[in-house]
């Protein structure tokens, strides 16, 4: 096997590879879109952080990731890297050797660049890969998932009324958002990032472009769903595409068939206006979270991650 710099010229092999590689995660997920080519892979080549692997002068398989960022995940003071979905693929025969082979080059050019946090997006029935990266020491954080635009099998939920929230009243969500924040800082999460305050929270909200949906209780807000038009991968967007990307629901009022009758209610406002999909992310290590969305949603790629030794940085690799 050859390992080279990923340069343009490597650009219509890799978009094949990747494109295969989507279609067998698409056999395993239904509900995800079919695609017709994947997105450019342009700005990777000219980063110098790529790498890609041959055989016999065929490419079987390539690695991407975006440029070194601060504040990882937004909880840490250090750089990190991220290879998303579509950034990196390997043919079928011999695919975790040949991604042994390349993150070991790749890694090298991370480091020197001076990320130690090193995440990728894999998909979720790719076992055999996943196991490679776990012997390289990475570990499962976040998850995305879909489902078609279906409502779910749940009871009625008597004594609470539920309704999309309209901009003038998006600040009655902040007291939940900062809930939820303190609960992501709590065990077994040890998210701590900065929350924000109720006047970015109501720009932010508006510059994205965000859905609240809530429900209440005597006329108290006790859960939400946010829905943007995007998600964190490329089959996370389209005219037909809606994703959840925040989502919390107080203690006291949860098993009680609440957030199902919430999801069902979003679901059937958004099926009206044309949506075929939703997506979620969460972070695998949310119990909560996890044992939700797994229950109505299909996962289709795993976030792993690796968090290596800063003190490499001394030495020049």
């Amino acid at each position: 096997m050859e390992i080279k710099d990923f340069e343009r010229q490597h650009i219509d092999e890799a978009k094949a590879i990747a494109h295969a590689c989507y279609d067998e995660e698409q056999q395993a997920v239904k509900a995800l879109p079919t695609v017709s080519d994947i997105p450019d892979l342009s700005d990777f080549a000219e980063n110098g952080l790529g790498i890609a692997a041959f055989d016999g002068g065929d490419m079987v398989g390539f690695l991407n990731c975006y440029s070194p960022f601060d504040n990882a995940f937004g909880s840490t003071d250090v750089k990190g890297v991220f290879s998303p979905m579509g950034a990196h693929a390997a043919v079928s025969t011999n695919r975790s050797k040949i991604y042994a082979a390349m993150y070991q080059a790749a890694g090298a050019k991370w480091v020197r660049a001076g990320a130690v946090s090193h995440a990728i997006c894999l998909y979720a029935h790719d076992e055999e890969l996943q196991r490679q990266f776990y012997c390289y020491g990475f570990g499962l954080r976040c998850m995305d998932a879909v489902r078609p635009m279906e409502l779910i099998d749940c009871k009625p939920c008597a004594g609470y009324d539920f309704s999309e929230i309209s901009k003038d009243d998006y600040h009655f969500i902040y007291p939940l958002d900062l809930a939820l924040n303190r609960h992501c800082q709590q065990s077994p999460f040890f998210m701590n990032r900065k929350p924000e305050t109720r006047e970015e929270f109501m720009v932010s909200s508006l510059k994205e472009g965000a859905r609240y949906f809530a429900a209440k209780q005597n006329s108290k807000f006790c859960a939400f769903l946010k829905i943007a038009a995007s998600g964190e991968t490329f089959i996370a967007t389209g005219d037909t595409y809606r994703h959840i990307n925040s989502a919390y629901c107080l203690p006291e009022h949860r098993g009680k068939g609440v957030y199902q009758n919430l999801l069902n209610f979003t679901i059937s406002t958004l099926k009206a206006e044309g949506y075929t999909q939703l997506g979620v992310d969460f972070e695998s290590f949310n119990p909560t979270a996890y044992g939700f969305w797994l229950k109505y949603f299909t996962a289709y790629s795993h976030g792993v991650v690796r968090r290596i030794d800063e003190r490499i940085m001394q030495l020049r690799l």
